[in-house]
């Protein structure tokens, strides 16, 4: 239900509640929101939108990373997450890389 005909997803990470789902049109973003997690943000963002990124870690790659993705016309980031000990930032910041600069 989510996708669109000849979309293909190459990459996911799920975050500490959320998920980043890295198709070949776009970058999905699913928010889940409040205390219970019943409510649940579903933000679609073009690659080519994506004007700049950011990945800030306190010191190592596993421990208080925060991404930021800024999109056009937004002076302040569009989407900022923060990630679990665990996830594979490196992994995570190439495959943004990839789909912004190509």
């Amino acid at each position: 239900e989510l996708f669109i005909p000849d979309e293909e997803v190459h990459a996911a990470y799920v975050l500490i509640r959320d998920t980043f789902i890295f198709t070949n049109k776009r970058l999905i973003v699913i928010d889940v929101q409040g205390a219970s997690g019943k409510k649940t943000e579903y933000l679609s963002v073009p690659y080519k939108s994506i004007k700049y990124f950011s990945v800030e870690t306190a010191g190592t790659f596993d421990r208080d990373a925060e991404i930021k993705v800024w999109v056009a016309g937004s002076h302040s980031p569009t989407v900022s997450k923060q990630i679990k000990k665990g996830i594979d930032i490196v992994g995570l910041q190439r495959t943004l890389a990839h789909f912004v600069m190509n």
